[in-house]
Formats: structure tokens, C-alpha cells, sequence
């Protein structure tokens, strides 16, 4: 069972550029990291975590969803299984049937 939407991850190739973006539609800077990502949310919605990725690379979204634990349905289209996060949790990658990715976050 999902807990909700919990954030939404873009790759970009300017973080800098992004980060203006949204802030010019109404999103505020919740923090910069030192490697050119960080949060921006705008009051109760879902918090937008931008990162920048190598001009070689295609910029992806993918939707990040909290679940209670690590069972879920066989039946998924598993890209990666959970992982360790360097932020304390862990994530799993599942496809839709349209071919977007999603992020499933667990706690660890």
C-alpha cells in the first residue's frame, strides 16, 4: 500500500537555470546541496528535488513514492530492486506500462 507522492525528481542538464525556473512559477529554495541539486516546494504540495546530469546523459522524471515497507506486488516491472540510499532510505525502481519510471521509497 502507497503512502502518497512524496516527491518529484527531475535530472536536468543546468541546475542553476531549473532551480530560476521554478522559482519564476512560484517555488521556493528549501536547500542547495554542493553538487548542483536541491529542493523546491511551494506550501502543502509535493516538493520538486532537482539534479544536474552530464550534458551526455538524457535528463529523466520520475515520481517518488513512500511505501510502508519493502513487499510489493510481483507483478511490477522492476528496473532496479531496493537499494541503499545515502539519505537513509530504500528506493526501488519500477516502470509503468507506458515506460516511466517510478521511484518506490521504503525506510530503512
Amino acid at each position: 500500500m502507497s503512502e502518497g507522492i512524496t516527491t518529484l525528481f527531475l535530472e536536468t542538464h543546468n541546475w542553476g537555470k531549473t532551480a530560476k525556473f521554478l522559482q519564476r512559477v512560484g517555488f521556493s529554495l528549501d536547500f542547495e546541496t554542493d553538487h548542483n541539486s536541491g529542493q523546491l516546494s511551494n506550501g502543502d504540495g509535493v516538493p520538486v528535488f532537482v539534479a544536474e546530469v552530464p550534458e551526455s546523459q538524457e535528463p529523466r522524471t520520475s515520481v517518488v513514492v513512500a511505501v510502508p515497507d519493502e513487499s510489493v506486488d510481483a507483478e511490477l516491472d522492476v528496473v532496479t530492486p531496493f537499494e541503499d540510499t545515502h539519505y537513509g532510505t530504500r528506493e526501488m525502481t519500477v516502470r509503468d506500462p507506458d515506460g516511466r519510471a517510478w521511484i518506490l521509497r521504503a525506510p530503512k
